[in-house]
């Protein structure tokens, strides 16, 4: 990203999570999940332990201890930490991290994962449609045998991975970066798996762009049934029969489901589109397609063709170029997944999480901070009419981490 503008001091601190991340939100997630607050929690009662597991995602190269010293340290002014009390010890937050199991922090993500652009966001839209895109990333484990047995390594062998691999495929905001919805898996669990349990969440204002390879009638057909506006690249080998050119010289064609039997009623299908007659949404979908070429880099005339299907038939309700422009919107998810990968983790490393359960837990906290970072860069952004890519994601990070000692509002009482 842009190095150019950033945050104040004054608007990023551990305060950015409490902010983002309300109190009751965890409250509901916790009951929702069973694993109300007890006496014998002590000092780190669920909602505590959630607030510390996405700090521990904030600071990763820091050890348990330090990171609860981070955010304990000066919670006397808040008047909701006795100065007496002991920083929680590393074995002490393990045993509560466990206590709050894998689920509670997968519901605090759903609680505050809510579309973050408005009108004023650039690069935010197209037309009445809010951007979305849909991607997929690795996350290397440490290598024991829970992990190992939960999500399985990438190859085999020889060419087997050193580490322990889940998969995460997330849907993001293009003109913010924040994801608002995802699905986590074993590496061996395709890509396609767990985006088909993505696309039903979809809504109607929203228009989905993916890469090829999410393509196949199933997902299409799952993702256009909910209303939402659709944008993907077609594989090459897609067959896209000419039904209509328009005058912008798109045009459409019909995607037939391969549950259609016979070269028969494929023509039949085919004849009833070129007609302009409905076709059953069970056997086909009437679809555009608009095709532009990418120039080489190096000049050798071996440029791409991108070939794109969109739900959006009709060009008024959106030009060829809109279209094209729209689709390369794509990418931001692309910065999505650095911004958490190589500056929230860190390039290369591992999350802390020895045991299948904690995974779960931490890749769901690491979203969650990603997600506030986000909401803070666009209001920023907005403050400033600025588009959220002029924002340096780094520094805010920076910021964010210097700040954060003693900043946290949260009371660590969890029978107040």
């Amino acid at each position: 990203m842009s190095s150019g503008v950033a945050a104040g001091p004054d608007q990023v601190s551990l305060g950015v999570l409490v902010a983002a991340v309300d109190r009751d939100v965890i409250d509901a997630a916790v009951a929702g999940c069973g694993v109300g607050a007890k006496r014998s929690d002590g000092k780190l009662p669920p909602h505590v332990v959630a607030y510390l597991t996405m700090a521990l995602c904030l600071f990763p190269d820091d050890d348990y201890e330090e990171v609860a010293t981070k955010v304990t340290g000066s919670l006397s002014r808040w008047g909701c930490w006795d100065a007496s009390w002991a920083v929680p010890t590393a074995s002490g937050i393990t045993q509560a991290r466990k206590r709050l199991g894998p689920k509670v922090m997968s519901e605090v993500f759903e609680g505050v994962a809510a579309p973050v652009a408005t009108s004023d966001t650039r690069g935010a839209w197209l037309r009445g449609w809010r951007l979305l895109a849909i991607d997929g990333f690795e996350v290397d484990l440490p290598d024991t045998p829970g992990n190992a047995g939960e999500f399985g390594y990438a190859g085999s062998g020889g060419n087997r991975s050193a580490f322990p691999k889940a998969r995460v495929v997330a849907v993001a905001e293009c003109g913010t970066h924040a994801f608002l919805a995802g699905e986590v898996g074993a590496y061996a669990v395709g890509e396609n798996t767990l985006a088909q349990r993505l696309y039903p969440r979809l809504r109607p204002d929203e228009l989905l762009t993916a890469d090829r390879g999410f393509y196949s009638w199933e997902a299409w057909d799952t993702a256009a049934a909910t209303g939402a506006a659709l944008l993907w690249r077609a594989p090459a080998q897609l067959a896209l029969p000419v039904v209509t050119v328009l005058p912008d010289g798109t045009y459409l064609t019909v995607l037939i489901s391969p549950k259609v039997r016979g070269a028969g009623r494929r023509r039949q299908i085919l004849a009833a589109a070129e007609a302009g007659q409905d076709i059953h949404p069970d056997e086909a979908h009437l679809v555009r397609v608009v095709e532009y070429d990418i120039p080489d880099r190096e000049g050798n005339g071996t440029g791409e063709l991108i070939v794109l299907l969109s739900s959006i038939t009709d060009p008024a309700d959106a030009a060829a170029d809109e279209l094209a422009a729209a689709y390369h919107q794509r990418w931001e998810q692309e910065t999505a997944n650095d911004q958490l990968k190589t500056h929230l983790r860190g390039p290369g490393k591992l999350l802390r999480s020895r045991l299948p359960d904690l995974v779960h837990q931490e890749i769901w906290a690491w979203l969650t901070v990603h997600y506030a970072l986000s909401v803070l860069i666009a209001r920023a952004a907005e403050a400033a009419d600025l588009d959220p890519d002029r924002i340096s994601y780094s520094r805010v990070l920076r910021i964010t981490r210097r700040t954060a000692t003693g900043t946290a509002g949260f009371s660590p009482s969890g029978l107040d």
